[in-house]
This record gives C-alpha cells, structure tokens and sequence, in this order.
C-alpha cells in the first residue's frame, strides 16, 4: 500500500485545526476527530471487542495527544444489533474489553467517546432470526431493498414497525449503555441518528409509515431521537453527549435531497436541540455527515450531492459541529471550513490507513492509500499493519 498519487499534500498547521478546543469537558489540542469507523473484527458469540487486536488499534489512533476519537458504531443491546462482528456495550466481557481500550486511548492524553447504534431494517432479519430477535424499523413491512425482504420472508422474521413499550424499552437500553460507557471510561457517547440505522428511519419519510405520534408530521419523526437525547442528558448530563445527523444521506433507501423537506426536517430536530441547549442543556456536539458523502459504501468522489450544503445547521445550532465526508483528499475545502470557530473535522477512511494522521495534517506529508478490501476483514491486516510516515519512509515508500 505505497502513498496515495496524484495528491499533493497540504500543510494545515497554520489553521484553526491546530488550535485548542474543549467538547464537553475535554481539552482538545487539536480539530482532527477520528468518527466512528465499523470494523468488523470483535468476536462471535458475544459481540465482544477483539481481545488480540482493537486495543492496539486505537492505540494507534490516539498518539497525538489530545486528540479525539470516537468508536466503531456499538451496539446498546442484542435486540439493536444484528451483525455478528461488530461490538457492544451491554455485557460485561465487553465492557472489559473497552476498558482497557479507554485506558490505553487516555495513556496517549487523548479522548475517546463511544458512538451508541441501533441498526433497525438495516440488520439482517435472518440473523435476528437465528437469535430469537425482531427485525425491527419504524413501521411494519417498509423494506430496505428486495435483498431484505426476501431474508425476512424466508427466515420467517418480518420486519416490525416498534410499538411505543418497544420505543421506550431502547431508550432505557441507550441509558444503561451511555451509563456502561461511561463506567468503563469513556469521555462521552455519541447517539448515532445517520447514516439510515434506527433513528434515523424514525426520521425519514421514505421508512417511516407511522400514523401515531412518532410519524406523520416533521415533529413526529423527530421524536424517538429527541426522546433519546433527553433520556441520555438526564442519565450522564449533556457535556457528555453528542450526536450524528446525515440529512443528504441515501444509505438505506432513504430520501437524502430527493425529499423537498429534508432540510425542514433536519432544521426543526436541530432547532429542538437549540431550544434545549438554551435551557441550559447545550450538547458536546453535532456531528454532520457532508453531502460528500451520500453513501459511505461509494468509493470516495463518488455519490456527491451538489445541490445541498449543511450550512444551515450553524444558523441554528450554536454549539461545536464535526463535519465528516471525503476531506482528506481535499485540503482546500477543509481550510475554509475551519475558519468558523465552531468547527471540527472529522476524517474517516484515511485515518484507517494512517495512525498518525494528525502529524501529516499538520507538516502536509504524504498519506498511505487505504485498502477497501480490509476494511471489514476478520484479520489484523488492513487494521494493525498501516505504517507511520516515518515507517513507510523506511518501506521505501517515497520510491514507488
């Protein structure tokens, strides 16, 4: 994996990017957020970090100090997840585990928040089946895409519109698994409400059928997730939340810009936030996916929606924003987006292929290419085998 050609680097050093910030009740020394990066390598049965390899990897991740980093998507309990590689948070070998991967982060004095995931239709009913799980959505029947619904229909599991007891007993799991974050921990939580998982089909038009108080109308739709911030605030207290919004994003099915009310929908559950942060209970954050990035499973460049920008949200919201999508490669626009005093950037899938990201940012060196096929591999390649600058220097990297 030689560096990433025709890409001419830029020094950011110069830019607020390196200026100090505090999210929550962390002093950060820099911009750079490290978003949450699905992995796939904890273990099954049990849905438990890997034991041999995530420690090292946040590890990696975490050597300029005060820097923050925020985990893979984790589960809040059995009936929110679905895929056998990716961690939780509800028992207590995984809350081991992440112990002392929040050690290890905090021996570097840098921050780790853990992103709290419910899956919803975007699980695979089959998979829930075999569990003794319900294929959970929105509402009742609302299909992801045939591949989904033939799983449902020939595993017997159809998907399953949650019942209001239902909506309140995930709340009461995102609280006990904010609350096991914490206790093993870590800085904070992340409630993840992008991307076309559960909060965010409760959101969206396109999965969301309902005709009770959580669908319907704009301020229906936002009500489980609100429900959900609220519930967390009260639990662990609002520095030591954030959460994510992808307002353009199609992953899912969902509407992205196709939908003429999206930004109404995504201005009025902001607004709520607003609203609550000047009663005195202000989030740590909201963290944006960009237009960029539609669809995180497109090769980067690919998938743009050009005709929207996630500009309004700082008309509204008047806390910190992480904004995330495809900014590596494009050190222009990450330079202008950091003149406003309010923002973060978050970088993804080069932050997988370069443990010292920070460093590179800052001097505009070269960065090591990723490797797509890896990046879900039950193996340590592709995750614990990215080398430094100065170690691909050594691999003779600059010569390729």
């Amino acid at each position: 994996m030689p560096f990433v050609k025709d890409f001419t680097p830029v020094a950011l050093n110069d830019t607020n990017l390196f200026k100090p910030i505090k999210v929550g009740t962390n002093e950060l020394q820099n911009r750079i957020v490290m978003p949450p990066l699905t992995r796939m390598r904890a273990t099954h049965p049990g849905n438990v970090p890997n034991k041999e390899w995530a420690t090292e990897y946040y590890n990696q991740r975490s050597q300029a100090p005060g820097t923050m980093l925020i985990t893979e998507g984790t589960f809040i309990s059995p009936q929110a997840g679905g895929y056998d590689n990716a961690p939780g948070i509800w028992s207590n070998e995984q809350v081991t585990e992440w112990k002392k991967i929040f050690a290890k982060v905090h021996s570097n004095k840098s921050f780790i928040w853990v992103q709290l995931w419910a899956l919803g239709r975007a699980s695979y009913a089959d998979t829930l089946a075999r569990d003794g799980l319900r294929y959970d959505s929105a509402s009742d029947g609302v299909y992801m895409d045939d591949e989904s619904k033939e799983k449902a229909e020939k595993s017997k599991n159809p998907q399953h519109g949650i019942t209001k007891d239902e909506i309140k007993q995930y709340i009461k799991e995102y609280i006990q698994a904010a609350k096991n974050s914490l206790a093993a921990g870590a800085d904070g939580v992340e409630i993840h409400s992008a991307n076309g998982y559960l909060l965010n089909q409760f959101l969206d038009p396109m999965s969301n059928h309902r005709t009770d108080e959580y669908g319907g109308s704009i301020e229906n739709r936002s009500r489980f997730a609100l429900e959900v911030v609220d519930a967390l605030v009260d639990a662990i207290g609002e520095d030591k939340v954030g959460i994510r919004f992808s307002p353009y994003g199609t992953f899912g099915n969902l509407s992205g810009g196709a939908e003429p009310l999206i930004v109404a929908q995504y201005a009025h559950v902001i607004g709520e936030l607003e609203k609550r942060a000047r009663a005195g209970k202000r989030l740590a954050y909201i963290h944006l996916v960009e237009p960029r990035v539609t669809n995180p499973f497109m090769t980067e460049g690919t998938g743009e929606y050009d005709e929207g920008t996630n500009d309004f949200v700082y008309s509204i919201w008047k806390g910190l924003i992480i904004r995330a999508g495809n900014l590596a490669l494009h050190p222009e626009i990450a330079r202008e987006l950091v003149k406003d005093e309010r923002t973060l950037l978050a970088y993804g899938r080069f932050f997988i292929a370069n443990p010292d990201l920070v460093a590179r940012l800052q001097k505009g060196l070269p960065l090591n290419k990723y490797n797509r096929d890896r990046f879900y591999a039950m193996t340590s390649e592709g995750y614990l085998d990215y080398p430094t600058y100065d170690e691909a220097i050594a691999l003779g990297w600059d010569k390729q």
